[in-house]
């Protein structure tokens, strides 16, 4: 599933099941699979329910209100937030559920087969991340998908129980009678509708980092925080802030990139100065496309560090009207030497979350 937002995740799992993800897709998106039981014209298709007030009440230990399942085309992300073709596409199967009381909607998406291809009684499984399982499917006699076998953690990363605690899981969690639901068939445009809510356009977001910044385009987005702001937040380090593309890293990407997948390849560099005695840190970090948002791991092809770097990352995303936002949910931004002592483990200052405005290319020089 995608990641469209820079919400701190439990990074080691997600890492590991977006790797395998990534391999399994490849194969999966060269014959995208097309089940005529769930769609017989190989189009989008919509299936749904939303549950009446007496319905509820007879069943206490359901928390899902709405409920809608779309076989077909991504239908969250919008058309400046597709990610590059050289990417994955293979998911065909999005479930999304408002649970009562809830303002916002929970999605997730996976692909689709039949769990025995040479058998065609065989059921559809639903498949997710990690060897996960989104749903089981089956259509009966009328045309209403039963969707059962949800996991009450469909939603949540792998191995939530445990880093979350079971309290705190089991408020996230779906209740114990949030599975085999009957759905209606619907217009594919009900489910697009529904969808449409998760993630409503903002107009003053503008196009993503990717079709704003150009491959032989430098650039220089910064901060300086006044005495006001560092009196506010006395655990942040960073007096001043620069991300750049400059000379160096132009020609890098000249020499080694490939503009058709940009911004696949970038390298990006950024200076930190800190509060205390003012040090300068800059770290060259090389980035891809991911949805709208860039993801960078530290590059030591710039730097002289010894140590493994390249788990260190940032994520860079556009903010509003021309600003970029910076974030490193866990330990990235180089406040620090990254191969000192002082990198290792979370990012325990208020260094996580940076919005930069355009700055001229001058601010940027070394």
């Amino acid at each position: 599933m995608t990641s469209r937002t820079m919400a701190v995740r439990t990074m080691a799992g997600v890492a590991l099941c977006a790797a395998l993800a990534a391999f399994a897709g490849a194969a999966r998106a060269e014959q995208p699979p097309k089940l005529p039981e769930l769609s017989p014209t190989g189009a989008d298709v919509c299936f749904g329910r939303i549950y009446d007030a007496a319905h509820l009440k007879a069943h206490p230990h359901q928390k899902v209100e709405r409920i809608f399942f779309f076989y077909g085309h991504d239908p969250v992300s919008r058309p400046n937030e597709e990610p590059p073709a050289n990417q994955d596409t293979s998911y065909n199967g999005f479930l999304t559920t408002t649970v009562r009381g809830a303002k916002k909607s929970d999605w997730a998406a996976g692909w689709c087969n039949k769990e025995d291809p040479s058998d065609k009684a065989s059921g559809i499984r639903c498949g997710m991340d990690c060897d996960r399982t989104l749903a089981s499917l089956k259509v009966d006699d009328k045309g209403r998908l039963m969707l059962s076998n949800v996991q009450p953690d469909v939603y949540l990363d792998a191995g939530a129980e445990e880093d979350l605690g079971k309290a705190e899981y089991n408020r996230q969690a779906l209740g114990s009678e949030d599975d085999n639901f009957k759905l209606e068939p619907m217009p594919a445009e009900t489910c697009k509708a529904e969808f449409a809510r998760i993630d409503p356009i903002d107009p003053a977001l503008g196009d993503p980092l990717r079709v704003r910044l150009k491959p032989d385009q430098p650039f220089c987005f910064g901060r300086d925080y006044d005495d006001a702001h560092l009196k506010t937040h006395p655990n942040q380090l960073t007096q001043s802030i620069r991300v750049f593309r400059g000379p160096v890293e132009l020609a890098s990407f000249v020499a080694g990139g490939d503009a058709a997948n940009w911004p696949d390849g970038a390298d990006i560099a950024v200076s930190v100065t800190t509060r205390q005695k003012g040090e300068k840190v800059t770290q060259t970090y090389s980035c891809q496309g991911e949805a709208d948002q860039w993801r960078c791991s530290a590059s030591s092809k710039m730097s002289d560090f010894s140590c493994d770097i390249s788990q260190k990352e940032i994520f860079l995303k556009r903010g509003h009207n021309g600003t970029m936002m910076l974030a490193n949910p866990n330990s990235a931004v180089a406040v620090v030497d990254l191969c000192s002592k002082a990198a290792d483990g979370k990012t325990k200052s208020d260094d996580k979350v940076y919005r930069l405005q355009p700055m001229p290319q001058s601010a940027c020089a070394p």
